[in-house]
This record gives C-alpha cells, structure tokens and sequence, in this order.
C-alpha cells in the first residue's frame, strides 16, 4: 500500500523532540486519493475487531489506488427525534436525517459517533454516508404521538442536513415541511449555501416565529476554507445565503466556530463584520474541540496543511484545555479556559457589540403547534 508521508525533514526532525513526536512516524494517505476529503487517514474504529495500519514496502504500486468515492447506505429510523440534557447546549431536541458528513471537517466533533456503525473516524466518515429514508414518516408518527410536547428542534447537531446527499434525497426539505404543516419550532446551522433552495418554507416559518437558521462560518480565505471544510460551500456563497434568508425576514446569525488558534482564530472580527454586512443578527463562537478519534485525525491534517505549526497550534489548544489535548466538563467545553481562551471570549464581545450582533435573537413559538394528520392504518371492514 503505497501511502504519501508528509511533511519536510526538518519539520518532522522539530515534532520528533516534541509532546507529539508520534505524528513523526505517521504516513498518510497519498492525496491524490483523498481529494476533496479532510482527514489524511481512515484508522480503525475503536469497536472494529481488526485494526488496519498503513506501511510503505518499498515497492510502488503497478497502478494508482483509487479515490475514496462516497458510499450511500439506506437507513430505516426507529425514531428521528433525539433528546439531551446537557446544560451547556442551548436545545434539549435534535434531528440528524444523514449520519456522517461529505463536507470533511477534520475537526468535526460528530466523527467517534461513526465508531458505532462499525466505520471509521477518518475518511469513512466523509464516505460511509448514512441516509435515514423515512425520517420524514418518522417524524410525522412522533409528532403525532398524544403525549407529545412541543419544543424548538434543532437541525445540524452532529451532521450538517444540507450536506451533498440532501441535493438528491431531500430529506431536510420533507421535515421543513412536516414543521410548516404543525406549525412547530425548528433551529438550523449548516455550512452550506443550499438552504436557500427551502426559502419558501422558511420564509412561511418566520412569518410565525418558528424558525432561526445559523450559517457557520470559519474562515473568509476561500483556500483555507477548501483544506478546513473541503466540500462545504464557498465562504462567499455562504454569505449571500446570509443575505437572501435576511432579506426574506428569516432571523439568521453567524456561527465562527470552531475558532482554531493560530489557524483562523485572527480572522474572528472579519468574520463578524461580514455576516453583519449580509444581515445577521447575532454571533456566537466555539473553541476547538478535539473529543476521541477527532484528535488525531486533526492532529494529522496538521501535518498534511500546517506542518510548520503543528507545535504552536497543538501548545495554545493544550493552554486552553489544563494542559490536555481535551477538557469534556461542561461549561468549559465550548470555550476552553486560560489567558488565551479569555481574550478570545472578550474579543468576540466587542466585535459583536462593534457590529450590531449581540442581539439574541427571539424565542421560538411552541403555542401553535397543530398535531400532523396521520394516515389511518386500520383496514377497512368492507
């Protein structure tokens, strides 16, 4: 298996004295093989009963191996509509109609959860995709349960609901619908400029209060855009869905996370600036997050773009985390601790104030939620 190991001698020499002298030996997958991917290697998942490692044995291959092409898998959902209780994350209910995300994020935080289906955190991840087919169906039976409580649902928790899958399938489109038809409360974060497709529905939900859409927004530099979030839209696209879901009275704020230090943490005010430009309203901002497999695999992809900064990178997020690769308590999970953590935070403030967006955007409606009608499945006596 003939694998590209990166980056220069001296910097490999530098990381072999460091904390991370590991990623010295690592070899990483050829790129021309995971073009459009984010993370550099597809290692074992943690619950896999074999463990696949990568080594070069000297001989090149006869013929190149090919690309890791996306894989659709079909799934039937029990149930559709998750529920938590974590104190620091601002809704207790969310739906995910895909599992896994195209859009390659090699800081995605959703990347262990695919350790369950038997897959990988790496590059399976960004392949294995996972489409819950009758997530629309199973919404409406939830909804219709008569015990059911309504309460804002949240839509882009662990994978993005305008990822590629959703041109073809539209699933996100078909809930959007589900919630219109109620009259139910809906919250959206997505890196993708295809939500505008759904500013029909949208537009009808803010009529009433029912919805608020977030873009996320990492960076204002289209190349580092293509290495952080190789398929996910174009920052400038992204921006003009900021302005087309404003100008049509949608209630949209800006979402700069994750801010990675010394990567696209100096552009948080430009990012601010800009969405306010659009349209939005509010902004809010998480600190690097690096659970499980998701530290390696960022680690890695640090060595495929950054290699040169590895070392600084990997002493400010430890700086913010008590030393630690990853801090899980919450209330600090999202914002880290320490110097470095703290002027973050205050930069932040006074961009949002500077630019209009510390305004919170207004709660959503619960009172008009009408029970959907559901197809009466008992047969007929005659």
């Amino acid at each position: 298996m003939a694998l590209y190991q990166a980056p220069s001698f001296e910097a490999l020499e530098k990381l072999s004295r460091s904390r991370d002298a590991d990623l010295a030996r690592r070899e990483l997958l050829n790129p021309d093989r995971i073009r459009g991917r984010g993370a550099q290697s597809n290692i074992s998942g943690r619950f896999e009963k074999q463990k696949r490692e990568g080594f070069d044995d000297g001989w090149d291959n006869v013929e190149p191996l090919p690309i890791f092409e996306t894989v659709e898998h079909v799934e039937r959902a029990k149930t559709i509509i998750t529920t938590n209780d974590s104190p620091d994350i601002g809704f207790e209910r969310s739906i995910n109609a895909y599992r896994g995300c195209e859009h390659g994020c090699s800081y995605c935080f959703a990347r262990p959860t695919h350790a369950f289906l038997g897959h990988s955190a790496g590059i399976e991840f960004e392949r294995d995709i996972y489409v819950k087919v009758n997530a629309v169906e199973a919404l409406r039976a939830e909804l219709g349960a008569r015990n059911y409580k309504p309460k804002p649902i949240a839509m882009g928790t662990n994978t993005d609901p305008y990822q590629m899958s959703e041109r073809k399938h539209k699933l996100t489109r078909g809930i959007l619908e589900v919630m219109l038809e109620t009259r139910h409360p809906v919250m959206i974060t997505t890196k993708s400029a295809l939500i505008v497709r759904d500013l029909d529905i949208l537009t009808e939900l803010a009529k009433l209060n029912l919805v608020k859409v977030a873009i996320s927004m990492t960076t204002m530099d289209h190349k580092l855009s293509r290495k952080m979030e190789p398929r996910a839209s174009s920052p400038a696209r992204r921006l003009e869905a900021i302005r087309l879901l404003s100008e049509a009275g949608v209630p949209v704020a800006v979402f700069a996370s994750p801010m990675i230090p010394a990567i696209n943490d100096m552009e948080l005010e430009r990012i601010l600036d800009a969405a306010a430009a659009q349209g939005a309203r509010s902004a809010s901002m998480i600190l690097l997050r690096l659970p499980g497999e998701v530290r390696d695999i960022f680690r890695e992809w640090l060595l495929r773009h950054f290699p040169d900064r590895v070392r600084h990178v990997l002493a400010l997020v430890r700086d913010t985390r008590g030393g630690k690769d990853y801090d899980a308590r919450w209330g600090t999970r999202m914002t880290g601790e320490g110097p470095y953590a703290t002027l973050l935070r205050q930069r932040l403030d006074k961009a949002r104030e500077r630019y209009g967006l510390d305004v919170k955007l207004p709660g959503l409606r619960t009172d008009l939620f009408v029970a959907p009608k559901l197809e009466d499945k008992q047969m007929s006596l005659f």
